[in-house]
This record gives structure tokens, sequence and C-alpha cells, in this order.
């Protein structure tokens, strides 16, 4: 399982659960300090300025090693309901690209796998990443609109 973490830019940072491991809060703080690392190697200054974590509300986020490891990072959380795919731009904009992108073709390891998802994130036009943290904009807006009830498309 890939963890992917990206801004308006590009990719932050993907990390990676080996096969039969699961995230548990420790891990997941861990790789939130890992993000923090590669916010200050990729955005330079953007940590003084400030980091809004925008991540579901699954159990794992909202445990107490968890919320710990957010405020270590100095990173800001945004509300977020748990299990939006409506909200949660990866659900909506990255993965079902990538998924689209990768449908059909093998891969002889965990390597090649990680190496095509490396590329089909690389060859992105600029403005594609910003295209999809300006959609959530809207769909925010319309979620307002129906007072957070489940529309059908």
């Amino acid at each position: 399982m890939a963890t992917v973490f990206w801004d308006s830019k590009g990719i932050l940072l993907i990390e990676y659960t080996k096969k039969g491991e699961t995230i548990n809060a420790a891990s997941y703080a861990t790789t939130l300090r890992n993000l923090r690392e590669a916010i200050k190697e990729k955005r330079r200054g953007k940590l003084t300025a400030g980091v809004l974590l925008l991540h579901d509300n699954a159990p794992i986020h909202t445990v107490r090693v968890s919320k710990a490891g957010v405020q270590d990072c100095g990173f800001e959380e945004i509300n977020h309901p748990p299990y939006s795919p409506d909200l949660a731009p990866s659900d909506y904009h990255l993965f079902p690209i990538l998924n689209k992108d990768l449908r059909g073709k093998q891969f002889s390891n965990d390597e090649e796998l990680k190496a095509a998802i490396n590329t089909h994130f690389l060859d992105k036009e600029e403005g594609y990443f910003s295209q999809g943290i300006e959609k959530l904009i809207s769909r925010c807006n319309k979620c307002i609109e129906v007072m957070g009830d489940y529309i059908e498309k």
C-alpha cells in the first residue's frame, strides 16, 4: 500500500507499506516526520509559512500518538469527515488516473511497480496537482449546500 502526500506543486512523499504490514499510530507518526523532512527539502520556507494537513478522520489519524505526531511536526490539521472520498483529493483526483494508467500492466516485483508509480506522477503536466486542490473548494461547497447529505451522481 502507498501513502501519498502532495500539494499544489506535486508529490511530496510516497511511503510504501510492506506486504503483510499495517499502518498503526506509531508508524503514521514516523511517516509524518518523514513528510516534514520532505517538505523541508522540496518546499524551502514552507514549514515556516505553515503547513495545512488534510487527511480523513480514519481511526489511525485520530488516536493520541498520531495527533501528537501532527503537533510535533508543526502541522495544522484541516477537519475532514471520516471515509469521505468525495472530499479527499487523492481519492477523486490522484488515484483514479493512476489506477487507469496502471490497469492491465504486470510487474515482476514491487520495485517495478514503485518505479511505474513514480514515473506516472513525474510525467504529470504543470497544473495537474493544483487542479486537484482547486476541485476541493467546489466539492466542499457542494457538501455544505446539501448539509452533508449524500447525493447521487
